[in-house]
């Protein structure tokens, strides 16, 4: 392991993390604000770590990075981006703690959306412009990004893009590594750009427009308002996010396709099928089951059940009703939707419906061998075989998800949390979600979790948004052999 190059690269990132903070910092000058000050503090900080790292750990330059060195650079660059984000935060008065601030920093990054804040709409402009910029900046992965504007990764940096992106099967939309992550940021930042203009013309301000954009197209939820998407009241707002939530939670390849002329991209594709087709089954079954107990409109039952479906699939986290004031049977749906994710290749967190998807038609098969065992049949996705490799690792990673879910809510009821904000949290924190159930529901918040409880979802917002293998590989032994 080259720890040396591995520092080199963190310092990189670091740099740019730095630069990246001159956003906010501008906008804090224009508002006529302090909250630049803390800003400012923190660029300082974080180039000159950055410049650091960079100068002193420089070595020749090195054509290829192994999978072992991949997966560090991946798991150490998140947690050292978490860190340094979070120094905007705590240099501020709005938060009491250092745990608080990295707990934001990293719901930020890794597009978690739970807060600790009590009142959003209190916190300084630029750092509520910070907040959502990291969302946007992790959506699709500052690793990613890196590599995209770094082309002297080369080759290697294939096993970086391996380690990032959020899918079994890595989809190159062009031979290099670096053309495709151009191509998927490119197709990122116009999408943004286009909820932008079309959140500016139905009357919302310029600053929430740039926000709630920055938040949706990654699948993050940080919003503006305390009372979320709910506060502006607007069945046009909701619609709206809720289509462009369906764009984020789609693959990003099959956006480059359609943009490319292929307009029937969607519908070939197998999995974006069983995604928008899981959505609008469970949109259906939610609205009705709340219509009559809850709403007595038709109109607003399918307004107000489908955004919530959507937001929770996609694991964004927006949230327009108190969903804990619904029947039951909603609520149950409502949790199982955060364990199914978005489609991969998108920026969603969760298990993804691809291998949810592998998972069902794996168990047919061998439902199958057992009426037919002398039948030859294989597991296909959009007419191709799935590789055995690639269908062990999908289980492989169902299990260690579950498993790993079942631990940190022991763990955390351990802690004196309760039954019901014990699963909740876990499952929203792990499937990057942002609100759960119990006293982190729609309308509360995380601030109340113990320290070391806070500390415990951070590790399971990493695991999440880093697929689990990432980061949990750094704890088996072997890894670390020669």
């Amino acid at each position: 392991m080259r720890w040396k190059y591995i520092f080199h690269i963190i310092g990189i990132l670091l740099l740019f993390l730095g630069l990246a903070m001159i956003f906010p910092i501008l906008w804090g000058v224009y508002e006529k604000e302090l909250s630049f000050i803390p800003l400012a503090k923190s660029m300082g900080i974080t180039l000159c770590v950055g410049l650091l790292l960079y100068w002193f750990c420089k070595s020749p330059k090195t054509e290829y990075i192994t999978q072992r060195e991949g997966m560090a650079i991946v798991a150490l660059s998140w947690t050292a981006i978490g860190l340094f984000g979070a120094l905007p935060f705590y240099l501020d008065d709005s938060f009491i703690s250092f745990t608080d601030a990295f707990f934001e920093s990293v719901s930020g990054f890794t597009t978690t959306g739970a807060s600790i804040l009590n009142s959003i709409e209190t916190l300084p402009r630029g750092l509520l412009l910070w907040r959502s910029f990291i969302q946007w900046l992790g959506g699709m992965g500052i690793i990613v990004l890196s590599v995209a504007i770094l082309p002297f990764l080369g080759v290697g940096g294939m096993q970086l893009y391996k380690a990032e992106v959020p899918t079994p099967v890595p989809d190159k939309l062009k031979p290099r590594i670096r053309e495709t992550s151009v191509i998927l940021w490119k197709v990122y930042a116009l999408i943004t750009l286009a909820e932008v203009l079309l959140l500016r013309l139905g009357g919302m301000s310029l600053f929430d427009a740039l926000n709630h954009a920055f938040t949706t197209m990654p699948t993050g939820g940080f919003s503006t308002k305390n009372a979320s998407v709910a506060h502006f009241d607007s069945a046009y707002f909701d619609w709206l996010i809720l289509l462009f939530m369906i764009l984020a939670g789609i693959n990003f390849s099959l956006h480059y396709q359609m943009l490319r002329g292929k307009t029937l991209a969607f519908w070939r594709d197998s999995e974006c099928r069983f995604f928008l087709s899981t959505i609008l089954l469970l949109s259906l079954i939610v609205s009705f089951n709340i219509y009559g107990s809850v709403y007595h409109s038709i109109v607003q039952a399918i307004r107000y059940g489908s955004f919530q479906v959507v937001s929770i699939v996609t694991t964004t986290g927006y949230a327009t009703a108190d969903y804990e004031q619904w029947p039951a049977m909603s609520q149950v749906i409502l949790l199982l939707c955060m364990f199914l994710g978005a489609s991969a290749g998108s920026t969603g967190g969760g298990m993804k419906c691809l291998r949810i998807m592998l998972c069902f038609k794996y168990c047919y098969r061998e439902l199958f061998s057992m009426i037919h065992p002398r039948a030859v049949s294989h597991v296909k996705i959009n007419g191709k075989t799935v590789p055995d490799d690639v269908m062990r690792s999908v289980l492989v990673f169902l299990a260690l998800y579950m498993g790993l879910f079942a631990l940190c809510s022991a763990l955390l009821a351990g802690l004196g949390v309760d039954l019901v904000t014990s699963f909740g949290a876990v499952a929203s924190a792990i499937g990057n979600i942002g609100p759960g159930f119990g006293m982190v529901g729609p309308v509360e918040n995380y601030a109340r979790i113990p320290v070391m409880g806070k500390w415990l979802l951070t590790l399971c917002m990493l695991l999440g948004r880093l697929e689990i293998y990432t980061v949990i590989i750094l704890v088996v032994p072997e890894f670390w052999k020669k």
